[in-house]
């Protein structure tokens, strides 16, 4: 039974974040509520980084059932929460909050549903050569599930955010023993890093929509060898994989990602098995009604 009638009993989801305009994830949450009846409905809040503590204490006081935090509040909002998942506190960043019984609980579905989007195309990271673009939140978490499944990480950012991440490399070691390389974002760099790396991973925010025309690494230098998985989700399709299909090599979009950590923060907030199929189904139609 499909229900859309919101009355005084429907709790709320929410997204905070800045910008949230064209988040495509209030179309998978509410569909995938309506598909079981649930008498649940998600709505996106834009939240500045300044009045992130306001909008949590106002979530608080609405008894909220859940919540998605996206940037640039998954690192920020830590310190504000009741607890977090192990999972959540050794990445340093979390995107799914749950109210349990009044106290915020953070967690982190990234790292697994990237983790989940590579395994269901049959590609185990498992002591493969990884490069990943980025050490912002996303990276923390696709990195730190990289490292958990015993790949070997050379992960790239730019000069200026250099620090963030040794800070990664360095939790990475803390936690595996296990030494990243940390490497400048630039030309010379990505040449050297992708010349024996296996997997791509593009956690930058590079092509995504209005900038689709724009990618973080030259054509030249992508090959049939290599997987790509560029989590820039809008466009479903950006000019990284666009190239790296012309160069023969596997790619994934971003979308797989998402409705991924979708799927696992809807679990969490109902207990209920996530329709995964539909939720990939409204997050495509929604981000292809965007790119129109």
């Amino acid at each position: 039974m499909e229900s859309s009638v919101i009355t005084g009993k429907t709790r709320i989801c929410a997204l905070i974040g800045d910008p949230i305009e064209h988040s495509v994830s209030p179309a998978m949450h509410n569909a995938a509520f309506r598909k079981l009846g649930l008498d649940c409905v998600y709505v996106p809040f834009r939240v500045e980084a300044g009045k992130l503590a306001q909008a949590v204490d106002g979530l608080r006081a609405l008894n909220i059932l859940g919540f998605n935090v996206t940037i640039p509040h998954k690192v920020a909002i830590i310190p504000m929460l009741d607890g977090l998942d192990q999972l959540a506190e050794k990445i340093g960043a979390v995107n799914t909050v749950v109210n349990d019984g009044g106290n915020f609980r953070g967690y982190n579905t990234d790292a697994n549903g990237f983790l989940q989007a590579l395994l269901e195309r049959g590609i185990e990271p498992k002591e493969k050569e990884v490069v990943v673009l980025g050490a912002g939140g996303a990276s923390r978490a696709i990195s730190y599930i990289l490292a958990e499944r015993n790949a070997h990480l050379t992960i790239l950012n730019r000069r200026l955010e250099l620090d963030w991440a040794e800070e990664l490399a360095h939790r990475i070691y803390h936690d595996f023993e296990k030494e990243v390389r940390v490497l400048e974002l630039s030309s010379e760099c990505l040449a050297a890093a992708l010349g024996g790396a296996e997997i791509l991973v593009n956690a930058t925010s590079v092509g995504m929509s209005p900038n689709s025309q724009e990618s973080p690494v030259p054509a030249e230098l992508l090959r049939s060898d290599l997987v790509v998985f560029d989590i820039v989700n809008n466009p479903v399709r950006t000019r990284l994989l666009k190239d790296a299909q012309a160069a023969g090599a596997r790619t994934i979009e971003g979308v797989e990602m998402l409705v991924w950590q979708g799927a696992l923060a809807f679990e969490k907030w109902t207990g209920q098995k996530a329709p995964f199929d539909l939720m990939r189904k409204e997050t495509i139609k929604a981000l292809e009604g965007y790119e129109d």
